[in-house]
């Protein structure tokens, strides 16, 4: 088992990878984080950053540096980041074992323990 904060599949960093390569961000670190917002409180967030800051946690997938800040180490143990390629296109899925409740749109979620805030849809 990894003690990775949140798993990174193969497909996932590939698509990564692509994107930056497609955006000029080779060797950018990947962020994941949780902010407030969305209908069911909290929702996810992913994107690049270019430094580790103080409070950060990191590891290494598939040769993609991941950034999580402690804050968000919690609510986020344990999530598998996923990409899936459809007939309809292809998305990132995010499947968090410490969600209790989540939006039909896949990105917003709560957990027993952080409500956030929820918003309209």
């Amino acid at each position: 088992m990894s003690n990775d904060i949140v798993i990174l599949t193969e497909a996932a960093a590939l698509q990564v990878k692509e994107m930056m390569k497609h955006n000029e961000e080779e060797g950018a670190l990947l962020r994941v984080s949780v902010k407030g917002g969305g209908c069911s409180g909290l929702s996810y967030g992913m994107g690049f950053d270019h430094e580790v800051k103080e409070n950060d946690l990191c590891s290494v997938q598939h040769d993609i540096q991941v950034l999580i800040s402690k804050e968000d180490a919690a609510i986020l143990k344990g999530t598998k980041v996923d990409y899936k390629q459809s007939m309809m296109g292809g998305g990132f899925t995010i499947d968090n074992p410490n969600a209790i409740a989540s939006c039909g749109c896949g990105s917003s979620f709560r957990t027993a323990t952080a409500t956030g805030t929820p918003e309209e849809c």
